[in-house]
């Protein structure tokens, strides 16, 4: 057999084998349920452009200062951002995520349950553990230059006319 076609079968191995994985391993406790999208959006705009004040934050993310606001005070309330005063213009409070925040937005990324994987890479042995880890690195790394796939596009499904 040819390498091509040794890689295309292991390909094929692999795409048979992932949603078994996934189905097996994924999250089961409605992770989505627990904050509104807007909430999620202020609590992950903030890691990504640092401590900002509810004005900056708005136009940011293109909503009115009111909303965001009124968001803001809502996370604030459930113990997941905190206001600060700008060290450098004491008039200013800066909003920034508590270790709470922190910690949801790092539970709210886990698509698979580490509970369960946990559960499982425990009845494994410490060579097939080290392999399951080594071959896992190895896919990501031989795929690291390739550019992305394009995003799925969908379209609005289409109204039935009826006469």
């Amino acid at each position: 057999m040819a390498a091509h076609q040794k890689s295309e079968a292991a390909a094929a191995a692999f795409a048979e084998l992932f949603p078994a994985v996934y189905l097996r391993f994924h999250r089961r406790d409605a992770k989505r349920d627990g904050l509104p999208a807007a909430s999620r959006a202020i609590l992950q705009h903030l890691t990504i452009a640092g401590p900002l004040a509810v004005g900056e934050m708005a136009r940011h993310l293109q909503r009115a200062q009111s909303v965001v606001s009124e968001v803001v005070d809502h996370l604030e309330r459930d113990g997941l951002l905190e206001r600060a005063r700008d060290p450098r213009d004491r008039r200013r409070a800066l909003v920034w995520l508590t270790d709470q925040g922190l910690a949801y937005l790092e539970r709210d990324r886990d698509v698979l349950s580490r509970e369960l994987l946990a559960r499982a890479v425990a009845r494994m042995t410490p060579a097939a553990r080290a392999a399951l880890l080594r071959g896992t690195r190895a896919l990501l790394d031989a795929d690291a230059g390739a550019p992305a796939p394009p995003l799925p596009t969908h379209q609005r499904p289409r109204r039935r006319r009826t006469s």
